[in-house]
This record gives structure tokens, C-alpha cells and sequence, in this order.
């Protein structure tokens, strides 16, 4: 997510919306809906036209996390307005032009994905135009020092805390640490 940011800040497209998603933190029932909106009515609790995060990103970047994680059936959803730059929202019939740098994340081999069924290989290369392999960060112990400064600035504003570093014993902990759980940890 933060390569995402970089990349969208650092572009012709940093004054639109940078939207954010994580595929794997909603139910596949909804993906579609908060992917691509859904017209009021169009199921049980849609009191009102709601905008996806496709038209929220338009002339911006949307990056999907966890890619990986959707079904075979949204991945087919998602190829079609790739490729066509268009949407139609949910229970809707209106052609909704989008334009949308798409930036996509996974934590699995998405060739052993397509190998097993489960991954469409045609989503993966209009996926992969191209591609950053960020090792974890168990293999670059010289981010841990500026991460979790960023962290702490970030969190001690938001907490409204006095914190202005960590000490030699603290930060010598983080970089022993073996990371399992990657930058999320």
C-alpha cells in the first residue's frame, strides 16, 4: 500500500483520488457492489445509488490488495472494465466510462494460481504490465529504521503522544525481529 501511494503521489494522477481496497476484507457477495456501485433497489439494503471504488478512483489510481482472493467470477468482472474502461453498476443498465490506473497487490505466486484454476490468466496479464517484487522485510533489515519512525510519527500524532524515537535497545529489538507477519506485523 505504501509502493502504491508513492507511485500515485509521484505521477501526473496525484491530484485525484488515491483509492485503497482490500479484496480479502469483504465478503465476495459485496465485492461487486463496492467495486463497481450498485443502483438503489438493487438487493436487500440498497436504499440508495451507491458510487464504487472504481468511480471514486476515476482520473486517479485504485489499488486492490490482495487480488488474489477474489472468485474466478469477479475476476471475469473485473478483466471486462479493464479492458473496456467501462461499468455498469449493479442492478443498474447506464454505461459508466471510467478512467482508473489500476495498481494490484498479492502475497501468493500468481503462476502457480493460474497453474491451479485459480487465478484467470488473461487477468494476469493485463495485470502485469509491470511488476515490483518487494521482498519481505525480514530481507531488508535497512527499511526497519525509517518504517518504524514513519510509524511512530504517524501513530503519535494520531494518539496525540510526545514520542520522538525509540531508543538504541528498542530499535536493535525491531531489527532482530524475524518479521513473520511482514510490515502489517
Amino acid at each position: 500500500e505504501m509502493i502504491a501511494g508513492v507511485i500515485h503521489y509521484n505521477s501526473p494522477r496525484r491530484e485525484r483520488p488515491f483509492v485503497k481496497f482490500n479484496c480479502a476484507a469483504i465478503a465476495e457477495t459485496l465485492l461487486e457492489s463496492e467495486l463497481f456501485g450498485h443502483e438503489k433497489g438493487a438487493f436487500t439494503g440498497a436504499d440508495r445509488r451507491r458510487e464504487g471504488k472504481f468511480r471514486q478512483a476515476d482520473g486517479g489510481s485504485l489499488f486492490l490488495d490482495e487480488v488474489s482472493e477474489m472468485s474466478l467470477a469477479m475476476q471475469v468482472k473485473l478483466l471486462r472494465v479493464l479492458q473496456e474502461r467501462e461499468l455498469t453498476r449493479v442492478g443498474g443498465e447506464e454505461v459508466i466510462p471510467v478512467d482508473v490506473r489500476l495498481i494490484a497487490a498479492t502475497n501468493r505466486d500468481l503462476l502457480r494460481e493460474i497453474e491451479a484454476g485459480r487465478f484467470r490468466e488473461d487477468l494476469f496479464y493485463r495485470l502485469n504490465v509491470v511488476t515490483l517484487q518487494i521482498p519481505p522485510l525480514r530481507e531488508r533489515p535497512e527499511d526497519i529504521p525509517l518504517l518504524a519512525q514513519d510509524f511512530l510519527v504517524r501513530f503519535a500524532e494520531k494518539n496525540r503522544k510526545a514520542i520522538k524515537g525509540f531508543t538504541p535497545r528498542a530499535m536493535d529489538r525491531l531489527l532482530r525481529h524475524p518479521w513473520p507477519g511482514n510490515v502489517r506485523e
